[in-house]
Formats: structure tokens, C-alpha cells, sequence
């Protein structure tokens, strides 16, 4: 069997006298695209939010094991920005770019944590300086022709369009490497093209072996897209399976819709 890039087990948080997460177990596998579901409210950024160290879960574990052999890391209790050292990175529900920065150096800095070069480096701009400065710019390239955007590099963020946007928020995202990337509502706003590009995207980087964690509220999306897929509900997985299974749950039509399953 597999082992998981991610294991979540038990993962549980509270908020005061309110749990927002209840002993949520979930895995995600390399190549494996991972749907997190469930109506508003019901605790799926929260899960985003410990998993990248946002908050601190108050019980649980989360373990993310490197392919190869790697000995495996529990990501509970460390800060955001070692989390996306070790292996995560994330979008999320609203646009997070740099807008008075290029297209271009939007990316470039999502690499900042596989940089080498310390401040010695950058104010003599030594030859292993500006060879890493070189790679770098090759490989954000690289990754904005993936996504489809390699023609507008030297455009200011703020005046792509809506779903480039998302696009090059998904470049920086991957410009860091990660073991598993987590999208947060990819399709938040997109209109039906939009969406088309984004799912074609998210596949093709699946394609590759990169293991892929999305909250998505667009159900078309979810279920032509995932190979598995989580259900939450008030802070609770009450289903996981394939599309087809889930799609014919009970427990998933009356968290969504409020009916009556005995009904």
C-alpha cells in the first residue's frame, strides 16, 4: 500500500467551549487529487488552516512523509512558514498576490524558501548569487508557462484578469516545490471558461505526481475532478469515497440539502 505524502489523524480543534474539528482523519497519496467538502461552516478551512500551521490544533497529528524513504515529519506545533519548508503550500479564498509586482516576480518569491543565498551573497552579488538569481527566473518561467501565463511575465499582477489571478497564485504555490499543494475554493468566482482552464490545470499538475488537497464548493468541479473526496459536516467527516459513492451518500444529500434521510 501507498504510504500518504499526508495523514491526519484524530485532528481536533477548539475554539473556546466550540470544536471546530472533531477527530478528523484524512490522507492524501502522491499523484492523488483530494476533495475537502462539506455546507459553510462546516470546519474545512479550519482543517486548512492547522495542516499549514495557522492555528494549532488542540489534539491529533499530521504527518508528512517525503516519497523516497524520507523519515516522516509531524507538522503539529510548527509555524506556517517552516510548514512550506517541509512540503506544503496553499491558496486561498481570496487573492493574495503582490499587485504592484510583476507576473513574474510574483512568482520568484514563492521560491524564497529554497533560496541558499544570505544577505553577504545579495549586497555582493557573488557568482553563486546571481547563478541561483538565474535559476530562478528560468524555473518561475518555467512555471508560468505551465499555467498560461508565460506571455504576460513582466504585466502587473493587478491587471490580470480574475482567473489568471488564481492561475498565478497556483504558479507561486508550486514555485516552493511542495509535497502537497492545498487550493482553497480554486473556482471562487471564476465563470464557466475559467473553470474549464482551471480544471484542465489542476489536472495536468496531478499528471506529474504532485499530490493535490482542494476545498472546493463548485460540486461539477469536484466530482469530475477528484479520485477521492471528504465530506464534512459541523466539524466531522460523515463520508469519503470515490465521486460515484459519495454523490449517492444519504448522510452527504442531507448535510447539503437539510433533508430528512429517513424520509
Amino acid at each position: 500500500m501507498t504510504t500518504p505524502i499526508l495523514k491526519v489523524t484524530g485532528l481536533t480543534m477548539d475554539f473556546g467551549g466550540i470544536r471546530a474539528l472533531n477527530r478528523l482523519d484524512l490522507d492524501v497519496c502522491a499523484g492523488e487529487i483530494v476533495a475537502l467538502i462539506g455546507p459553510n461552516g462546516a470546519g474545512k478551512t479550519t482543517f486548512f488552516n492547522c495542516v499549514t500551521g495557522i492555528y494549532q490544533p488542540t489534539g491529533g497529528d499530521m504527518i508528512l512523509t517525503p516519497p523516497g524513504g524520507h523519515k516522516s515529519i509531524n507538522l503539529k506545533g510548527l509555524k506556517p512558514n517552516t510548514v512550506t519548508e517541509k512540503g506544503l503550500a496553499r491558496t486561498f479564498q481570496n487573492i493574495r498576490l503582490f499587485s504592484k509586482m510583476t507576473v513574474l516576480e510574483n512568482v520568484m518569491i514563492g521560491r524564497h524558501c529554497r533560496t541558499h543565498a544570505f544577505i553577504f551573497g545579495a549586497i555582493f552579488r557573488t557568482k553563486a548569487t546571481r547563478k541561483e538569481e538565474k535559476e530562478i527566473i528560468e524555473m518561475s518561467y518555467s512555471l508560468l508557462k505551465e499555467v498560461g501565463l508565460a506571455h504576460l511575465a513582466d504585466e502587473f499582477a493587478e491587471n490580470l484578469a480574475y482567473g489568471a489571478q488564481r492561475r498565478l497564485e497556483i504558479a507561486r504555490a508550486l514555485a516552493t516545490e511542495p509535497l502537497l499543494l492545498l487550493l482553497d475554493e480554486p473556482a471562487a468566482g471564476m465563470n464557466p471558461q475559467e473553470t474549464l482552464q482551471l480544471k484542465e490545470l489542476i489536472k495536468k499538475i496531478a499528471s506529474a505526481g504532485q499530490a493535490i488537497l482542494l476545498i472546493e464548493h463548485d460540486m461539477k468541479l469536484v466530482m469530475s475532478l477528484s479520485d477521492r473526496i471528504f465530506v464534512m459536516d459541523y466539524g466531522k467527516k460523515i463520508a469519503e469515497g470515490v465521486p460515484a459513492e459519495i454523490r449517492a451518500n444519504p448522510e452527504v444529500i442531507k448535510a447539503y440539502l437539510g433533508e430528512d434521510i429517513d424520509a
